[in-house]
C-alpha cells in the first residue's frame, strides 16, 4: 500500500458539512490540524459519535476555558533544553516537534500551538546531561512523535544514547503503528535503525498509543510484526476517554487484541485536565469502574494493565475507589516516595488528584529548574483557564 497523504486543511475533509467546517476553522487557526487518508478511512462518517472521528477531528469545545495548558507541570521537570528529569532513573528527550496524529485529547496540547516551541532539534544538551547522571538507566524519546523523524536522524540520536553505558533501556513513544502503519512496515531504513540498536541485552521499547480496537487493522498488525521482527518490544498506553473508549466491552476488546498481537497492555491513564479536554473527561470513579469491568472480560495477560494518573508529584496508581474513598499508591514519585499509599475521600465529581480533599498533604508544587521556553502559563495572550465548575 502506498504511503497515505497528509491533510492539514479542514476544508479538504468533504465528509464534514461546509457549515461545520467553517466553525472548525477557528479551532485549526489556534491548534495544529493534521490527519492522513488512511486514518480518515477508519471513520464511519454516518455516525456523528464515531470514536475515531473524535480522536482526530477538531471540536469547538477545544476553545473553551476548561483545564490548564500544562496540567502536570512539565515545565518544572526541565534540566536542559528539550530534556526532562522528573524521576531518578528516567529522562525524557523531546526530539520531535511534529506528530503524525494530533490527537484532540493530547496532554501536550500546548505544543499544538504555533507560538510554542518546547521540543528541541538539538539533543546535545540533553545527551550531555544524561551522560553526567549515571542514575539514569532509561530514556524516553517523545515529542511530538519520534517515528516521524527521518531514519538517519533517529539513527544519530540512538547512536549517541547507546554510547552511554548506564542507559539500558530506550523507549520511543509513538502513535504511528496505528496512525500510519505503512510508514513503519514499508520503511526498511527505519526498521534497520531499530534492528541496529535493539539488542538482546538492551532492547528498544515502542510505547504505542492505541486508544480503540478499531485502530487495530491488518496494516497495524503488519506494523507490529515488522517492529517485533526488528527486535523491538511493544507496549501500549491509552487514556480512558469519554465518548471514545468509555465502554468496558470496548476496553476489554482492546486489551484482548493487544495481548493476542504480543503488545503488552501497560497503562490506562486518567485523562489530564488539559485546556480544551472537557468532552473527554470522566470522573475517577467512572474510569476505575470501566477498567475493572474491562479486566473482568480479558485474560491474565490483559489484566496486567494499570490505571494511573501522571500528576505533577508523580505517577499515582488507582488501586480502588469504593464507598466514597480513593485508595491510591505512588507508582513513581519525584521525591522518592515510591509505594506510599494514600486513602482519601473521593467526591462523585472528582476527576483528578487535586480534586480529592487532603491531597495537598502528600505533595507540594516544585519550582522550575531552568528557563526552558516561555511557559504557556506565562503568556499574556490568554488568561490562565479555569477548571471546570462542579455541578
Amino acid at each position: 500500500m502506498a504511503l497515505p497523504k497528509y491533510i492539514t486543511d479542514i476544508d479538504r475533509i468533504e465528509q464534514i458539512p461546509k457549515e461545520e467546517r467553517e466553525k472548525l476553522k477557528k479551532v485549526t487557526e489556534k491548534f495544529v490540524f493534521r490527519v492522513n487518508e488512511y486514518y480518515l478511512s477508519l471513520i464511519d462518517w454516518d455516525d456523528p459519535n464515531d470514536p475515531i472521528r473524535k480522536l482526530v477531528i477538531p471540536s469547538e469545545h477545544e476553545l473553551n476555558d476548561y483545564g490548564r495548558w500544562d496540567a502536570s507541570d512539565e515545565d518544572t521537570n526541565y534540566v536542559a533544553p528539550g530534556c526532562q528529569h522528573k524521576y531518578k532513573t528516567t529522562a525524557l528527550l523531546l526530539v520531535s516537534e511534529v506528530c503524525g496524529a494530533y490527537c484532540r485529547y493530547c496532554f501536550r496540547k500546548r505544543l499544538f500551538r504555533n507560538d510554542v516551541r518546547e521540543a528541541s532539534i538539538d539533543v546535545e544538551p540533553g545527551i550531555n546531561y544524561i551522560k553526567e547522571h549515571p542514575e539514569i538507566n532509561n530514556v524516553l524519546l517523545t515529542g511530538g512523535d519520534p517515528l516521524m523523524l527521518a531514519a538517519s536522524r533517529l539513527d544519530a540520536i540512538l547512536s549517541k544514547l547507546r554510547e552511554i553505558d548506564h542507559v539500558k533501556i530506550i523507549r520511543i513513544g509513538s502513535k504511528l503503528p496505528v496512525f500510519n502503519p505503512m510508514r513503519i512496515y514499508e520503511d526498511e531504513e527505519l526498521l534497520n535503525v531499530i534492528r541496529k540498536y535493539s539488542t538482546p541485552e538492551k532492547r528498544i521499547y515502542i510505547m504505542a498509543h492505541v486508544n480503540h480496537p478499531r485502530e487495530l487493522t491488518e496494516h497495524a498488525y503488519k506494523a507490529f510484526q515488522a517492529l517485533h521482527e526488528a527486535g523491538a518490544i511493544i507496549v501500549n498506553q491509552s487514556p480512558v476517554l469519554k465518548g471514545i473508549n468509555d465502554d468496558p466491552k470496548v476496553l476489554g476488546e482492546l486489551l484482548d487484541k493487544l495481548s493476542w498481537a504480543g503488545v503488552t497492555p501497560y497503562y490506562f491513564f486518567i485523562n489530564r485536565p488539559v485546556r480544551g479536554n472537557e468532552p473527554f473527561v470522566l470522573t475517577l470513579e467512572e474510569a476505575y469502574n470501566l477498567v475493572e469491568e474491562a479486566k473482568a472480560l480479558t485474560s491474565g495477560l490483559g489484566k496486567r494493565v494499570r490505571l494511573a494518573m501522571s500528576h505533577t508529584s508523580g505517577k499515582i496508581e488507582i488501586l480502588a475507589i469504593k464507598d466514597g474513598k480513593a485508595y491510591l499508591k505512588y507508582h513513581q514519585n519525584r521525591e522518592g516516595k515510591y509505594g506510599e499509599v494514600m486513602i482519601l475521600d473521593c467526591p462523585k465529581d472528582a476527576t483528578w488528584f487535586d480534586d480529592l480533599p487532603g491531597n495537598e498533604k502528600y505533595w507540594k508544587k516544585p519550582k522550575k529548574r531552568i528557563k526552558e521556553v516561555v511557559s504557556v502559563n506565562e503568556m499574556s495572550d490568554m488568561p490562565q483557564p479555569r477548571r471546570r465548575r462542579r455541578a
